[in-house]
């Protein structure tokens, strides 16, 4: 029960939040890339404290299911060696994203 509870909090606390990693992974994807290569760009702007692609690939999930992005490829990643996902932006992305992203609420 406690478990519980807190890990709804914790949800609660990181959903406004989400809207900004959409945002600054999305701006990131100029190009086709991985999870990891974005949370290094990221990482290099001072944006998030590590390199760890833990802060961009679920993102990166919730943005395939709703459509704004899509998983084209996989390549070996240059900083571990395993053969990882390359996500690039869908055609049609700004009514993608007013559709899919406005239920979640904009920060002040």
């Amino acid at each position: 029960m406690i478990t519980q509870q807190t890990r709804q909090l914790s949800f609660q606390d990181i959903k406004p939040k989400r809207k900004i990693r959409y945002e600054q992974i999305l701006d990131r994807l100029d190009k086709p890339k991985t999870a990891k290569e974005i949370a290094v760009e990221l990482f290099d702007i001072g944006i998030i404290p590590s390199t760890e692609r833990n802060y961009t690939a679920p993102r990166l999930t919730e943005l395939e299911k709703r459509g704004i992005v899509k998983a084209v490829g996989k390549r070996k990643c240059e900083y571990t060696g395993k053969m990882v996902a390359v996500y690039e932006k869908v055609d049609n992305l700004k009514d993608m994203i007013a559709k899919n992203m406005q239920h979640i609420p904009n920060i002040s």
